[in-house]
């Protein structure tokens, strides 16, 4: 019965996030450059605040915990478990005054309005996860702005969706990266729920009335501690906040 309803109630949605997109990229384009980052920045933020209300047309609610634990004034790395692409518009939307930067896959950086648009000119790291020699220098740039300005950066170890909840294996390699160049960072676990299960039907329709959560757990500072403890922490604090 929900599947049959969703077709409906999913093209409307469907309509209407792309025509957020659209109608947003050109203002992006101005408010970058005429106005620079700042501008910039602020559009953003309400194209995402706007994608999180056009979710509430599938019936979809999304709070966020913990908040206030994150520290301000200081570099932060968000390390998250990823479910699908709508993890993205909360975070940057609730957790908009840490500035949050994406480590995204190349593929992303073009052809989508308004999305490919943010991540070539917001500071945003696009890295080709089949190359190496590509990736890594991308991320140390994404680290040490961060560390300079004071802001955040996102990364989902995962390295890809879960399709079904269930967490992966954490990889290690671009988190080992934003913290050696990123020193004085805290890490900020960030465990996610409910978010696949938009997609449980698979691409569409889409799943109705689900309770997405995002939870901050204890942050922590990196300095002085091994990576690898830095690693197993970090992983350890996402994958406990995640529902079974």
């Amino acid at each position: 019965m929900e599947k049959a309803l969703s077709y409906p109630i999913s093209a409307i949605y469907c309509i209407a996030f792309f025509l957020l997109l659209v109608i947003f990229h050109p203002i992006q384009w101005i408010c970058f450059n005429l106005f620079g980052y700042q501008a910039h920045k602020k559009s953003v933020d309400i194209l995402n605040g706007a994608l999180i209300r056009c979710a509430h047309i599938l019936g979809s609610t999304y709070k966020v915990n913990n908040i206030d634990r994150i520290p301000e004034g200081v570099p932060l790395i968000i390390v998250s478990n990823h479910q699908s692409m709508n993890d993205i518009p909360p975070i940057v939307w609730f957790m908009r005054k840490f500035h949050p930067k994406f480590i995204s896959k190349k593929e992303l950086g073009k052809g989508i309005p308004s999305v490919s648009y943010n991540l070539r000119h917001g500071g945003s790291a696009l890295i080709d996860r089949k190359d190496a020699k590509q990736a890594l220098p991308a991320i140390k740039e994404l680290a040490q702005y961060i560390e300079k300005n004071k802001r955040s950066a996102v990364i989902f170890p995962e390295g890809t969706r879960s399709k079904t909840g269930k967490p992966k294996q954490f990889s290690e390699n671009g988190l080992k990266i934003l913290c050696k160049y990123a020193p004085s960072a805290y890490i900020v676990p960030l465990s996610i729920n409910n978010s696949w299960k938009l997609f449980k039907f698979g691409k569409y329709p889409l799943g109705l009335g689900n309770k997405l959560t995002f939870t901050v757990q204890e942050p922590f500072a990196i300095k002085n501690i091994p990576f690898a403890e830095v690693m197993e922490r970090t992983e350890r604090e996402v994958k406990q906040g995640i529902e079974k």
